[in-house]
């Protein structure tokens, strides 16, 4: 389980034995955790699975994501080495 972003308590991560499924990325902080789609040719991020997410989370990550949105994409193709 790579770590990509540690950023206001928000962890950011893949499972490594998920490379077959389209680019996306965990969050988690505290109780709370998402799996959130990326979608790179629309740059959109959909909530695939969410647990304990308030409102305020969900925005607060997704806002993460979009600022970090090239990294993200940049890290998953590094760690599955995909070009």
């Amino acid at each position: 389980m790579p770590t990509v972003l540690f950023l206001l308590g928000w962890r950011l991560y893949f499972w490594s034995n998920e490379n077959h499924e389209p680019i996306h990325i965990h969050a988690e902080k505290g109780e709370m955790e998402g799996k959130f789609w990326i979608d790179v040719e629309n740059f959109e991020i959909t909530i695939a699975v969410e647990y304990n997410l308030t409102p305020q989370a969900k925005r607060e990550i997704k806002k993460i994501i979009y600022e970090h949105f090239d990294l993200i994409v940049s890290e998953w193709n590094r760690h599955f080495n995909k070009s």
